[in-house]
C-alpha cells in the first residue's frame, strides 16, 4: 500500500514524465518547431541555434536522465545490502571519496584520466566505503551509526578535496563546478560514456535480484536457503560502487538522488526489491532531469554555472532530516558493557593552571616565531616589531574562538548527556555558518554586530530542529548526532553552490568558511575575545546545573532544578558562543568536541573544573592550528579552521570506531 491514497509508483513516474514533456518543449522553443527535427537529428551547421539544442541542450538531458538513472540504482543495491532505508552512495561517502581521486590524479597523474577515469573514481569510491565499514564494523554496521560514519567521511574527504582546490586554483578552477554536479554538456562524449556502464549496471542487478531478495529475510534463514551471503554482498556493493563512480567521473557528485528515488518510491508502495529495482532508476532519471530543467528556466544563461548536484542536495537534505525519525533502532542498540569509572584529577586547579600556562605558551610562540623573507625568526625584539603586531590579532582571535567552541561543546555535551556532541557534530555552526553565509550574500556591508545576531539566529533555528526531530525518540545520541550531521552537509552542498559561482564575493566567502583569521583585525579580535571572557563568567555560576542535568531529567528535578528553563538558557548560550566562534574559525572545526573530550580525560570531571579546562585546551588547539597552518607551507596558508577540522574531525572518526 503506498502511504498516500491513489499514488502509485507508476503515477508518479508519469506525472514526473508529463512535468518533463511540458519542460523539454518549452527548452526547445529556442528553435522554431519546424525546426525540430532537424535540430535533434541533423543540425544546421550554419545555424548557432541547432547546434545549441543538438551538442549541448540534448546531451544534458539524456545526461541527466541516465546519471539520475545510474544513483536510484546504487541507492536500491546499498540500501538493500545493508539492510539500511539511509544508505545512498551520497550517505556512505563514495561520491566523495570517487571525486577525491579524481582529483589528486588531475593533479599529479593526468595520464590516468585519459583511458581509467572511471577505474580511478572506482578506486576512491570503494576506499570510501571500506573506511566508513571500519568505523562502523564493530557494531555489525548498524543503520545509523553506517549513516552517521558515511556522512562524517564525506566530511572529511570534501575537508581534504579543498585543501588540494586551495593551493591550486587555476588548475582545478573548473573542477569546482564539475565537483558540484554541474550537468552542462558540450558533445555526446558523456552520453556515449554513460549508457552502455549504466546498461551493464543493471544487467548486473538483475543476475543479482533474486539472491538480494533473501536479504529481507535474517542472515541465519538466508543461509539455509543456499545463499552465500558474503559474495552476494560483495557484488552488490560493488555493482553499486561501479555505477556510482561512473556518474561521478563524468558529471561530478549529484546530491541525494540515490536517496530519494528508492525512498520515495518505497513510500508510494514499491516494496519489493523487484519493484524498487525496476521504478527507483526511473524516477531517479526524472528526478534530476526534471530538476536540472527547472533550474534552467529558472537561471536562464547562467544555469551552466549554477551546479545542479549540489541543487539536489539542497533540496535532499529536508528529506533525510524527515526520515532519520523514521529510521528503525532494531540493530542500533549498543552491546551492553559495563561503563569506565570517571577519573578524577587529585589537584585539578594545578592541572588547569598547566593548561592555562601551555595555551600561554603557544600564544608566545605563534606571535614571536615564524618564517618571514629572511627565513624563520626567533623570539627576539626585532620579531615582535617586524612582525608580531601583524601577528597579535590573529593570535587572540584564534585563542577566544578555541576557547566559545571549546566551552560551547563543554556545556553541550553535559546538557545532552551525549559525549560526542559538539557545537560542530550537531550542525550548530553549521546553521549558523548558513545564517552567516545568507548576510554576506545579501548585505555586504554588515558590521560585526549583524553578523554574530545572524549567527545566532542561524544556531537558535538549528537548535530548534534538533529538539523538534529528535524529541519523540527521547534524544537517542546516534539519530541526534545524525540530525547535526545532515545539518553539516546541508551547508556543505550550499558551499558546493558557492564555489562553483564565479561570483566576486565568493574570495571572501571562502576565506570565511574555511576559518581564516588573515583578515581579522584588531577591532574584531579584542571584541570576540571580550565575549568569550563574558560568556565565561556568565557560565561558571550555572555549573551545578551542569553537574546535575547529566544525571536524568527526574534526578534533576527531584534537585530542585527547573530542567526545562536550564536547559534553555544553556543552549541560549551555546548558541552565542558558537556564533561568535564561528565568525572567526568557519563552520567546521572540530575544537568543540576535541578539547572537552581532552579535558575529561586529563581527570576534569566535574562542571567548572572542566568547562575552565575546556577553554585553555580549544585555546591552544587553535592557536597552534593557526600557527601550523601559517607555517607548513609557508608563504601559502591552510586556514586554521581547516587544520582543525582535519586533526578534530580525525579524532571524531576514532571516536566512532570505539563506540
Amino acid at each position: 500500500m503506498s502511504i498516500v491514497p491513489h499514488i502509485t509508483p507508476a503515477r508518479l513516474c508519469g506525472l514526473f514524465a508529463l512535468v518533463l514533456f511540458v519542460l523539454a518543449v518549452s527548452g526547445l522553443q529556442q528553435v522554431a518547431p519546424g525546426d525540430w527535427p532537424g535540430a535533434v537529428f541533423a543540425p544546421n551547421p550554419d545555424n548557432i541555434r541547432d547546434i545549441l539544442v543538438h551538442y549541448s541542450w540534448l546531451p544534458r538531458l539524456f545526461a541527466a536522465l541516465l546519471g539520475g538513472a545510474g544513483l536510484g540504482l546504487a541507492g536500491v543495491l546499498l540500501q538493500q545490502t545493508l539492510r539500511n532505508p539511509l544508505a545512498s552512495p551520497t550517505t556512505l561517502g563514495v561520491a566523495n571519496g570517487a571525486q577525491l581521486t579524481l582529483l589528486l590524479a588531475t593533479l599529479f597523474a593526468p595520464a590516468l584520466l585519459v583511458h581509467s577515469r572511471g577505474l580511478v573514481a572506482f578506486a576512491g569510491g570503494a576506499l570510501a566505503m571500506g573506511l566508513v565499514f571500519a568505523l562502523a564494523w564493530r557494531r555489525a554496521l548498524a543503520p545509523a551509526v553506517t549513516v552517521l560514519a558515511g556522512l562524517v567521511v564525506n566530511l572529511y574527504l570534501g575537508a581534504l578535496s579543498f585543501v588540494f582546490i586551495l593551493f591550486n586554483q587555476e588548475q582545478l578552477k573548473g573542477l569546482m563546478i564539475w565537483g558540484a554536479g554541474a550537468l552542462a554538456q558540450n558533445n555526446w562524449g558523456g552520453v556515449l560514456y554513460l549508457a552502455p556502464r549504466l546498461g551493464l549496471g543493471l544487467a548486473a542487478a538483475a543476475v543479482l535480484a533474486r539472491a538480494l531478495a533473501v536479504l529481507d529475510l535474517d542472515d541465519v534463514n538466508a543461509r539455509n536457503l543456499g545463499v552465500s551471503l558474503k559474495y552476494v554482498r560483495a557484488a552488490s556493493l560493488a555493482v553499486a560502487v561501479f555505477v556510482t563512480a561512473c556518474v561521478v567521473a563524468q558529471l561530478g557528485i549529484i546530491g541525494f538522488v540515490g536517496l530519494a528515488a528508492p525512498a520515495i518510491m518505497r513510500l508510494a508502495g514499491a516494496r519489493t526489491l523487484a519493484a524498487r529495482l525496476c521504478w527507483a532508476p526511473v524516477f531517479g532519471a526524472l528526478l534530476l532531469a526534471v530538476t536540472d530543467q527547472v533550474l534552467q528556466h529558472l537561471t536562464g544563461a547562467s544555469a551552466a554555472l549554477i551546479p545542479t548536484g549540489a541543487t539536489t542536495a539542497v533540496l535532499g537534505a529536508p528529506l533525510l532530516l524527515w526520515l532519520i525519525p523514521r529510521l528503525a533502532l532494531s540493530r542500533t542498540t549498543p552491546p551492553a558493557q559495563s561503563a569506565d569509572p570517571e577519573q578524577r584529577h587529585a589537584a585539578p586547579r594545578r592541572l588547569i593552571a598547566w593548561a592555562g600556562m601551555l595555551a600561554l605558551a603557544m600564544a608566545g610562540i605563534a606571535l614571536l616565531i615564524g618564517q618571514g623573507a629572511d627565513g624563520w625568526t626567533w623570539p627576539l625584539v626585532d620579531a615582535w616589531a617586524d612582525t608580531g603586531v601583524w601577528r597579535l590579532p590573529r593570535v587572540l582571535a584564534a585563542g577566544a574562538a578555541g576557547a566559545m567552541l571549546a566551552l560551547a561543546g563543554a556545556v553541550i555535551q553535559r546538557v545532552s548527556g551525549n559525549p560526542m556532541a559538539s557545537p560542530e557534530v550537531l550542525g550548530i555552526t553549521a546553521g549558523t555558518g548558513l545564517g552567516l553565509l545568507a548576510l554576506i550574500w545579501f548585505v555586504p556591508a554588515a558590521g560585526t554586530l549583524g553578523m554574530l545576531g545572524a549567527g545566532t539566529g542561524g544556531a537558535l533555528i538549528t537548535l530548534g530542529l534538533l529538539l523538534a526531530i529528535n524529541a519523540r525518540s527521547g534524544f537517542a545520541p546516534e539519530r541526534v548526532l545524525l540530525t547535526g550531521i545532515s545539518v553539516m552537509f546541508l551547508f556543505s552542498a550550499v558551499q558546493r553552490i558557492v564555489l562553483a559561482g564565479n561570483d566576486p564575493r565568493t574570495q571572501a566567502v571562502l576565506a570565511w568558511m574555511w576559518g581564516s583569521t588573515y583578515h581579522v583585525d584588531l577591532t574584531t579580535a579584542l571584541v570576540v575575545s571580550v565575549i568569550a571572557a563574558a560568556m565565561l563568567l556568565l557560565t561558571r555560576p550555572l555549573a551545578m546545573w551542569l553537574d546535575l542535568l547529566p544525571l536524568g531529567m527526574p534526578t534533576a528535578r527531584s534537585l530542585g532544578v527547573d530542567v526545562t528553563r536550564s536547559r534553555l538558557l544553556l543552549l541560549g548560550i551555546v548558541a552565542v558562543l558558537t556564533a561568535a566562534a564561528t565568525l572567526i574559525v568557519g563552520p567546521l572545526s572540530f575544537v568543540g568536541l576535541l578539547a572537552p573530550h581532552m579535558a575529561r580525560l586529563l581527570g576534569l570531571s566535574r562542571a567548572r573544573d572542566h568547562m575552565l579546562g575546556s577553554v585553555f585546551v580549544g585555546a591552544l588547539l587553535m592557536i597552534a592550528a593557526d600557527w601550523v597552518g601559517r607555517q607548513l607551507l609557508f608563504p601559502a596558508e591552510i586556514p586554521a579552521g581547516l587544520v582543525a577540522s582535519l586533526l578534530g574531525g580525525a579524532y571524531f572518526m576514532w571516536l566512532l570506531r570505539r563506540i
